[in-house]
């Protein structure tokens, strides 16, 4: 299943002018496209009030990025078009913009290591030759008492002052220490935005921007310095501009260098929160549609019978080796932060709304083989995203459209379907069975006995 419903809402009689949030999880390059493909299929479904007309946008990450570009009027549409470089509103996205080298580091800290090392040697001797002439004085007393009364305890107080006295004070280089912060620069995401919400006018500051879009725009990123959420947005700390809180919220540890901003070091919003459902609660949110691209892959599955549990691809996840075992580690992580705060808000008497939340499937076997990082696979995953949330939405329909219809948002299945034909149509994507094909969980054989 790929969609989780908190009903809290269903009992209290419809409200005049409820406010409609979207929050968008993290999930790096893949998971940004996958996303874009499921927004369009939810998208699809919507007539009247369409997904770039909501209250509130809440995003993280690459779910920053795109929770600017929807609020700036930018459709899954046009963000499909983006990625294949057809937009005529935005510049297309390229690999300069998600990979660009860490230059600066890269050179200097190196240059910076060699020379420590360089002047390490000379500069403890010097410390030491300085030292000698006090010697006498610092050793000598505790030298005089192991004379007096020898013993290891004694025997070990002369040696521990004497190092104490002529160990160098300077710190011995460390080649770790010397390591660039981050293989990439996403200085270059930043720039990207900044461009485009210059080219079709729309402001790059949280207030004027939601003084001209009538919408609440809101992006968080984690303080390196003091390991703590930074929240930006209209109401919040706007000292940034839209573009550089997503270039702070973007900044995914290693692979991208901090993101230093007015003297704060920021790093991705997904080191601090999974979702930012909190938020849009705190603001006032009563239908709350959250989008996580990323969750555990189910790979054992019991048996009918009960007798033998079955396995993706006839395979522990741990034969396929450490790559697949920390994406495994990494997905876990993040989804079991989320069910917590999913739990936490299904438990608050304070929250009396309603949550909507869109994830892959658990048995989704080539999504979660796909790399997190990988901009080439950017079209496919478009595609797989589409074909997932669409087929969820098709199965649920009844349940979602109850929900949705409690805060003012029509589905319409027809619609839904032409649409789908014409962007299948358009991006040259795969119909009919293949299509369906995409989303169906891979099939599972029997590689051992239970408790094997």
């Amino acid at each position: 299943m790929g969609l989780t419903l908190i009903r809290k809402g269903g009992n209290r009689p419809p409200k005049r002018n409820p406010v409609v949030s979207l929050v968008l999880a993290g999930g790096a390059v893949s998971g940004g496209a996958f996303k874009v493909g499921g927004l369009k299929a939810l998208d699809d479904f919507l007539v009247g009030r369409k997904i770039t007309e909501l209250d509130m946008y809440v995003g993280l990450s690459a779910g920053a990025l795109l929770s600017a570009s929807l609020a700036a009027g930018i459709t899954p549409d046009e963000m499909i078009k983006v990625l294949d470089g057809t937009s005529t509103r935005f510049e297309q996205l390229r690999p300069v913009d998600f990979y660009n080298p860490n230059l600066r580091e890269f050179a200097t800290r190196p240059a910076k290591f060699a020379y420590d090392v360089a002047t390490f040697l000379p500069s403890i001797g010097l410390d030491f030759l300085r030292a000698l002439p006090k010697l006498p004085a610092t050793v000598g007393p505790v030298a005089q008492k192991f004379v007096r009364h020898p013993s290891y305890t004694q025997f070990e107080a002369v040696v521990l002052s004497l190092l104490d006295h002529v160990s160098p004070t300077r710190e011995l280089p460390v080649f770790s220490n010397h390591l660039p912060s981050g293989f990439f620069d996403n200085v270059s995401i930043e720039r990207w935005l900044r461009r485009n919400l210059e080219r079709i006018r729309m402001p790059n500051d949280f207030r004027a921007f939601a003084r001209k879009r009538g919408l609440s725009l809101y992006i968080t990123a984690c303080d390196l310095d003091t390991a703590e959420r930074a929240i930006f947005g209209p109401d919040e700390n706007s000292e940034l501009t839209i573009s550089q809180a997503v270039q702070a919220s973007s900044a995914l540890p290693v692979f991208y260098k901090p993101a230093r901003l007015n003297g704060v070091d920021y790093v991705d919003g997904g080191v601090r929160h999974t979702a930012n459902i909190d938020i849009a609660i705190e603001k006032g949110a009563d239908l709350i549609i959250c989008y996580n691209p990323f969750r555990p892959f189910l790979n054992r599955v019991d048996s009918p019978d009960g007798e033998a549990p079955y396995f993706a691809d006839g395979r522990y996840l741990s034969d396929r080796g450490f790559k697949v075992v920390l994406n495994q580690a990494f997905r876990t992580l993040l989804h079991s932060r989320l069910k917590l705060g999913i739990q936490r808000y299904l438990a608050d008497d304070r929250f009396q709304g309603d949550i909507v939340l869109l994830e892959p499937r658990e048995r989704d076997a080539n999504f979660f083989a796909t790399n997190p990082m990988a901009f080439w696979k950017r079209s496919e995953t478009v595609q797989h995203g589409f074909e997932s949330v669409r087929s969820t939405i098709e199965q649920n329909f009844d349940a979602l459209e109850a929900v949705f219809s409690d805060y003012g948002l029509v589905m319409d299945r027809t619609a839904a379907q032409r649409r789908a034909t014409r962007a299948r149509a358009a991006f040259g994507w795969h119909t009919g069975e293949a299509a369906e094909a995409m989303v169906e969980d891979r099939p599972l054989r029997l590689v051992g006995n239970k408790g094997a």
